[in-house]
């Protein structure tokens, strides 16, 4: 299908993001020694900070080295776009071992947005790699009073495909909870694991996104999660209490759905309408979209969009086109607002003409009321 590509032929960039204190410098010690981290590259702030000494099989170059399970570990040199272009050509002339995949750092305070558009984006490295998992480390202790006071870490876990609660030992089993139920708001279809002193299979960080055009029944609906969304959706109708001004309280979690077929036309006029218009306020979508019969999982944060994955079949009978958002400050009935985008014909009429007026005059004004919404 024009504009879907496979992907599978380029290694997946994940990163791991999490606040200050999270945890992420101690599950970085544990990935580093996990035999299961074989053809990995890791990419660091700082070797310091990550006790490397005692692992070290080689050193490629000055800012790379090879540790006992496998696993290829460097820090950034300069930004990440010349580190992972650097590394990436390493890889592909022999100077240092073969990767899969690829695991990358970032700051405690850092919005994991711009790193995601830097990958997806970037005319050196976005050709060469794509989009992983995100994971987010939520202080087990002190996620609560952080998702209270700081946006960046209400964002950090709206937009994880992994939620990792850390110091689940030191936490108390109320306290855990009602952050468990904190984080399903934002977040219903992030798969959450608690994880102690950084103890977790890696296996269970890199599964959690749909990249894999054989990927069956089963992954899909884990990946996709509707029923988790609806339920959150519902529970937002019903609840009691108004919804106030924390961070927290303006993320808003729904499944929507819209039977028969698009075009791809109107599949792509669909997402970049959300991007250009909502991106700032559209933190996650998710879809399984019927794209002129055929089944196509689509899958954006903000205003980056991932490349669509048509998959190998239709992973049940189920032929309606199903979509799931994370937004903030934006209601169901702006969303379902913009669905009409998605008829956009697949051809036009007039083989002078170079756009279909009639369909074109229907994405404006969609468009048009989206902005004003």
């Amino acid at each position: 299908m024009p504009g879907l590509s496979n992907v599978r032929d380029r290694p997946p960039v994940s990163i791991i993001t999490g606040y200050l204190g999270s945890g992420k410098t101690t599950l970085l010690n544990r990935l580093l020694r996990d035999p299961g981290m074989a053809r990995a590259a890791v990419i660091i702030n700082e070797f310091g900070e990550v006790g490397l000494d005692h692992l070290l099989v080689a050193t490629p170059n000055e800012n790379t080295v090879l540790l006992a399970n496998g696993c290829l570990c460097c820090t950034i040199r300069g930004d990440l776009v010349e580190t992972l272009a650097d590394l990436l050509s390493k890889r592909g002339a022999g100077g240092v071992p073969a990767f899969d995949r690829v695991l990358v750092e970032t700051t405690g305070l850092a919005d994991p947005v711009p790193v995601l558009r830097t990958i997806a984006s970037d005319e050196l490295i976005a050709p060469r790699v794509r989009l992983g998992a995100v994971i987010a480390m939520v202080d087990g202790v002190n996620g609560g009073g952080q998702l209270d006071e700081c946006p960046e870490s209400v964002k950090q876990a709206a937009v994880a495909d992994c939620l990792l609660v850390s110091k689940t030992d030191l936490a108390g089993a109320a306290a855990l909870g009602e952050l468990r139920k904190r984080l399903s708001r934002i977040n219903p279809g992030a798969r959450v694991h608690e994880v102690v002193r950084g103890e977790i299979p890696p296996a269970l960080l890199f599964g959690a996104v749909l990249d894999d055009p054989a990927a069956n029944r089963e992954r899909v609906e884990r990946w996709l999660n509707e029923a988790a969304f609806a339920r959150a959706g519902r529970a937002a109708l019903h609840r009691r209490t108004p919804r106030g001004t924390s961070h927290t309280d303006r993320i808003n979690a729904c499944a929507v759905r819209r039977e028969g077929a698009v075009s791809a036309a109107g599949l792509m006029a669909w997402l970049n309408l959300l991007a250009a218009l909502k991106g700032a306020n559209l933190l996650r979508v998710k879809a399984l979209v019927n794209v002129e019969g055929r089944p196509v999982a689509v899958h954006a944060v903000q205003s980056v969009i991932h490349e669509p994955v048509e998959l190998e079949s239709w992973p049940s009978a189920d032929r309606g086109t199903r979509i799931v958002f994370i937004t903030r400050d934006m209601a169901r009935a702006e969303l379902e607002a913009t669905l009409p985008a998605l008829e956009l014909p697949a051809g036009r009429p007039d083989r002078g003409s170079a756009i279909d007026p009639e369909a074109y005059a229907r994405f404006a004004r969609v468009a048009a009321g989206f902005r004003t919404g």
